[in-house]
């Protein structure tokens, strides 16, 4: 007797269901860790925009209980804070160009084959990679050449990073040497060779290392600290936004005492600011500029570090 069941279409049928539920865990998962990544920043962004008393009080999660932009006008009230954007903007731009540009250029010099010294060169500086004199001789190396104080001292010191330097020299090895010996049959020497040929190829590594650069600039404090503390000039946002992390975390009359401070130079309301508050607001301006940045450099991230060449 034949019977209309066919195996293959309930194979199918099982396979679809399993399908499902797979999918239905994965997209849960992921929503999931969405919120748990998203939810901080919108949370101090709501914190922001509320006023600073009730934000003590706590209990607020995705929006402002009590709306209010003193927060920010107090912010931007000060020259200090501008001045402090403007030191951080000013060395995350000169960081990022200066870093990128001599790493890459000193990757593309021990990278060529006829470079007698070029194995020495890298080893000595794949071991200072490895091995750290320590924050102490650092210190007095800096004030040896009387940076300690200065604006050279964000700068200079990260000329050269060695991890990039490896991750550049690995991309330009991986090019064909035609490309090279092309160029020098044409009569272009080294450093046009390096500009015109060598460059344009190895974008999407040089992409994703200045944002690397940047951000680690954008977000380093602790240089300022050890080295610019005393010169209010050179105060980077990032410090100041530690600042006032630290005047948060402090029991009762010192923070209290420090937004009430901030809140008479500005000629602002003092009921209507505290640490929590200010903290916050410092914490979305000093993200935006990353957040603005990052989508033009994301596909980057895709592309890798392989490029198209000749084929021989």
């Amino acid at each position: 007797m034949m019977t209309n069941d066919n195996p293959y279409r309930f194979a199918k049928r099982k396979s679809t269901i399993e399908n499902f539920i797979f999918d239905a865990i994965i997209y849960i998962t992921l929503f999931l860790v969405v919120i748990v990544t998203v939810y901080p920043f919108w949370n101090t962004i709501a914190v922001s925009f509320n006023d600073g008393l009730d934000s003590i009080k706590g209990g607020i999660r995705f929006w402002p209980r009590k709306f209010t932009l003193e927060n920010y006008k107090t912010l931007f009230a000060t020259d200090y804070i501008f001045r402090a954007g403007l030191v951080s903007l000013s060395r995350t731009i000169l960081q990022t160009v200066l870093s990128v540009f001599c790493t890459a250029m000193l990757a593309y010099s021990l990278s060529r084959k006829e470079f007698v010294l070029k194995k020495l060169l890298t080893t000595i500086l794949v071991i200072s990679m490895y091995v750290n004199a320590g924050l102490i001789p650092g210190y007095m190396l800096i004030k040896k050449l009387h940076m300690v104080g200065s604006y050279a001292v964000y700068i200079v010191p990260c000329i050269i990073d060695v991890f990039n330097f490896i991750l550049i020299r690995t991309y330009i090895n991986g090019l064909p040497d035609s490309f090279v010996e092309s160029a020098r049959i044409d009569g272009a020497n080294e450093m046009k060779i390096f500009l015109q040929i060598i460059m344009p190829l190895i974008v999407p590594s040089i992409a994703m290392i200045c944002l690397f650069v940047a951000v680690g600039a954008w977000n380093s404090w602790f240089d300022t600290y050890l080295y610019c503390s005393r010169n209010k000039n050179l105060h980077s946002l990032q410090y100041v936004l530690m600042g006032y992390l630290n005047a948060s975390q402090n029991s009762g009359g010192a923070a209290d005492a420090g937004a009430k401070a901030l809140a008479a130079a500005n000629g602002s309301a003092v009921n209507q600011i505290t640490p929590v508050s200010i903290r916050a607001a410092i914490t979305i301006v000093a993200s935006v500029p990353i957040l603005i940045v990052y989508p033009f450099v994301q596909k980057y991230f895709v592309v890798g570090m392989t490029v198209g060449g000749v084929k021989e």
